[in-house]
């Protein structure tokens, strides 16, 4: 059940990256990035609010928010910390890269879980799971040199750097979000509403020094329906991935690797929606990254 979960993230989240795109074009990402996280902040809030209310009713369909202790508070701070720089630097560099190379690099991620299971967890990986995973790495490869013929120098663009460092810590929060799912037993709802308000606070001392004081910066933000499909997107895709981690047999390796899956919305779609460079040529590396996750799931 916990794959059939898992599946259900990388869905929500492929459609998820195609309205992230839409909403960074010609914005400031700060401010972009608090209205999604307010938007998705919100509502949980809805459900929080029903559950003070109506606890009964809460408890029996599944959403009712947990009491927890300071020392929990700060274990969901720090996960908000990590995934502040994850999404600040994926966000700067999501607006000024084609989503088509963005993407596969952020699919890197389930190498750094994958170490990260090993190391912490004691996961076991089989040879289908290490063929796969570096099939995974290859194919990211493959799509660097496709980049230089956009006029990407991988070596020298700082925005590539800034996605590279943005998927370290993405991988980093989904290794820390198995130690808070398993070992401190949050629930989805309560993780996701707590870490919504931290990561707001978090932005919002950002914005008060780089955003809020210009007049003219805040001029020129468009607020775009995108920003609250963001938000939704992102709160509906964790949900899932929270509930996919509840289970006690659930592999932190696996199913990092099976919300890679979400490239096939965002190379494809966001290729003809973009119109980006290249497609047919990304479609190599893509399907090395699809075998890959395919020898995961084998395994």
């Amino acid at each position: 059940m916990w794959m059939y979960l898992g599946l259900l993230a990388a869905l929500f989240l492929g459609v998820h990256n195609l309205c992230k795109k839409h909403a960074v074009q010609g914005n400031e990402v700060f401010p972009v990035l608090l209205s999604t996280v307010s938007s998705g902040f919100l509502l949980i809030a809805s459900f929080y609010l029903l559950s003070i209310f109506y606890p009964d009713h809460a408890l029996n369909h599944g959403y009712n928010f947990q009491d927890i202790s300071w020392q929990t508070h700060g274990f969901i701070f720090i996960k908000a910390a990590i995934m502040a720089i994850s999404w600040v630097l994926s966000y700067q560099a999501l607006k000024h890269l084609p989503i088509t190379i963005v993407t596969p690099i952020r699919s890197a991620g389930p190498f750094f879980t994958f170490i990260g299971a090993i190391i912490i967890y004691k996961e076991s990986p089989n040879l289908y799971q290490w063929a796969g995973f570096f099939l995974i790495i290859f194919s990211v490869i493959l799509y660097a040199r496709i980049g230089k013929k956009e006029g990407l120098n991988f070596k020298r663009n700082k925005w590539i750097y800034a996605i590279i460092g943005a998927t370290f810590f993405g991988a980093s929060s989904g290794l820390y979000d198995k130690f808070l799912i398993q070992n401190i037993r949050l629930n989805p709802q309560t993780l996701q509403f707590w870490f919504c308000v931290y990561m707001i606070l978090i932005l919002l001392i950002i914005l008060s020094c780089t955003w809020f004081p210009y007049a003219k910066k805040r001029k020129e933000f468009k607020f775009r329906w995108s920003i609250i499909a963001v938000g939704i997107l992102l709160q509906a895709a964790d949900y899932f991935y929270f509930k996919a981690l509840q289970d006690p047999e659930a592999l932190i390796m696996l199913l990092s690797a099976i919300k890679r899956s979400q490239i096939l919305i965002a190379v494809i779609a966001g290729g003809l929606i973009f119109k980006e460079k290249n497609k047919r040529k990304k479609l190599i590396p893509l399907f090395g990254i699809i075998a890959g996750v395919f020898l995961i799931l084998y395994s």
